[in-house]
């Protein structure tokens, strides 16, 4: 930024705005695609994000990422689902199937009602631990 003379005896600096003190990963992944769609290179990105999101700012790295995939053609600003992650599906007849099973034996392990229900271990578990 230029200062005229009259202004370099004031001050010439440009106040920043105030820090975001919340953000979420798809605000952020969206001021990636903004600012990439610009051309601005990642690790000017990742400058500028530093500055308004400081500890909360996504790394580097996942700058590099998410401008590449933007790049690419991917317009969501959220993470898909991985294959690895599990789905607990629990069913009302799943949870009342488990809950006749420990009033027949409360002493059934969740390995056991897994095995006699053809249900996953963490799907018996959660049933006996979080349903209520």
């Amino acid at each position: 930024m230029r200062c005229s003379n009259a202004t370099r005896r004031r001050s010439c600096s440009v106040k920043m705005a105030a820090t975001l003190a919340t953000c979420t990963k798809g605000a952020q992944r969206s001021v990636i695609r903004f600012l990439s769609s610009e051309a601005v290179k990642p690790i000017e990105i990742h400058r500028r994000m530093k500055v308004q999101y400081s500890d909360a700012c996504l790394s580097l790295q996942q700058v590099y990422q998410w401008t590449g995939k933007s790049m690419n053609g991917i317009s969501s600003a959220t993470d898909c689902p991985r294959p690895s992650q599990t789905h607990r599906v629990v069913t009302p007849e799943g949870s009342a199937a488990v809950e006749a099973i420990v009033k027949e034996n409360g002493r059934v392990t969740a390995n056991e009602m897994a095995a006699r229900l053809d249900m996953s271990h963490g799907s018996a578990q959660h049933v006996v631990r979080d349903k209520k």
